[in-house]
Order: structure tokens, then C-alpha cells, then sequence
């Protein structure tokens, strides 16, 4: 039976993630920041937020996380939807927040309340294969740091926000670098806007999952087999 510690910890950590992050974009709406600033947000409250969740719940955050940890049977399905429900609602109530808090030059911000859009022009296959990718890696590196019990516990919260910071700072100016369908659903849900919401979802979703299905195969279940 999950615990409430787990779901609250999921819920608080998906909102942390969510309205900082959103926040930070759209300080570069104004012109606050820029790129490296929003990866460096991403990757301070992500890092952190882990090293808060992580004797809780695991510190996912993340549904394509969560989905990850199902699909190789090493979480129970209820358990995994417990789990994503409590990061959509973390992410909704970032959402209302930074909603209620917006100030009135942020209201005609290009990013809406700050979450994760596909530039304009870019090709939405392009899209969803880019947020494969780059979900890929951050979920890579949560199953080596975090999943994995012989990575030392004192860095996987840097490394797990590093993957976040890497990312964005890649792939940001095209897609937004989600990497997560929970730092989108909440701030969209409340403005109304799911202008191509899907690619959000599916990109993300089989790019953890792959991340998760490999690791199992090539590393985890290796060092089984050596025991």
C-alpha cells in the first residue's frame, strides 16, 4: 500500500517543479532571463525537490517516469496511477498559482504561463522524436542514480536536475524541453491552451519507457545475473 508521505511528496515536488519552472520562462518572456537561466532554474529546483522526495516516494515527479517504473513491474499498476494522479495535481495547482500571480506584463507572454510549446515552423514529428530523446536521458540517468542501488546517494539529486538543465539547454528553443507530461498539463488545463498537448505526452511516455526497458535489460538485470 503507497503511502500518503509518497503521495504528498509527489504532489509538492511536481508543483515545485512546475511553478518555479514555469515561473523562470516566463521571466524570459520579459526578458529577465535568458536559456541558460531557465535551465539553471529547472535544474536547482529539480535537484533539490529530489533530495526532498526521494526517501518519500523515489522522486518522480514525472508520469513518463512513473510509467517507466510500471511497465518493468516495478511498481504496481494502482500504485503508478496514485502516482500520477498526485503530479497532476501538483501541476494544476502550480498552474492556478501562477495564474493568480502573473503580473500584468506577463499576461501576453508568448509562452502562455510558462510551460513547454513547439516553436513555430518546427515540424511536430520533429517534436514529439525530440522529447523522446531528451526524455530518454533524464530517465536514464533516474534509473542509473536513482533506481539503481549501488550509484552513491549524495549525487543523484544534482545529476537527476543536471539531465533537466542539459536538456533544456538543447532542445529548449524548439520544443520547450518538457520531458515530462506533468510540467505541461497543469498550466494548460488552467489557460485553456493544448495547442499540440499530445506531443507532450507521447514523446515523453516512450522515451522513458525505452529508458526504462534498457536499463533493466542491460544494466540492472546484469548485475543480477553476476550475484
Amino acid at each position: 500500500m503507497i503511502s500518503k508521505q509518497a503521495l504528498m511528496a509527489e504532489t509538492i515536488g511536481t508543483f515545485g517543479l512546475v511553478f518555479i519552472g514555469g515561473l523562470a520562462v516566463l521571466q524570459a518572456d520579459l526578458g529577465n532571463l535568458d536559456l541558460l537561466g531557465v535551465a539553471m532554474a529547472h535544474f536547482l529546483v529539480l535537484a533539490f525537490m529530489v533530495y526532498f522526495g526521494g526517501r518519500f516516494s523515489g522522486a518522480h515527479y514525472n508520469p513518463a517516469v512513473t510509467l517507466s517504473f510500471v511497465a518493468t513491474k516495478k511498481m504496481e499498476g494502482m500504485d503508478g496511477l496514485l502516482y500520477i494522479f498526485s503530479q497532476l495535481i501538483g501541476s494544476i495547482i502550480a498552474g492556478l498559482l501562477l495564474l493568480i500571480l502573473r503580473t500584468d506584463e506577463m499576461k501576453d507572454a508568448p509562452s502562455t504561463l510558462g510551460f513547454p510549446h513547439v516553436a513555430d515552423g518546427y515540424p511536430l514529428s520533429s517534436a514529439v522524436l525530440l522529447e523522446l530523446i531528451l526524455t530518454f536521458f533524464l530517465v536514464f540517468i533516474i534509473w542509473a542514480m536513482a533506481a539503481d542501488g549501488r550509484a552513491p546517494d549524495q549525487i543523484f539529486g544534482l545529476a537527476i536536475g543536471g539531465a533537466v538543465g542539459f536538456d533544456i539547454l538543447a532542445g529548449g528553443p524548439m520544443t520547450g524541453a518538457a520531458m515530462n507530461p506533468a510540467r505541461v498539463f497543469g498550466p494548460a488545463l488552467v489557460s485553456f491552451d493544448f495547442a499540440n498537448h499530445w506531443v507532450y505526452w507521447i514523446g515523453p511516455i516512450l522515451g522513458g519507457l525505452l529508458a526504462g526497458f534498457l536499463y533493466n535489460f542491460f544494466f540492472l538485470n546484469e548485475e543480477e545475473d553476476s550475484q
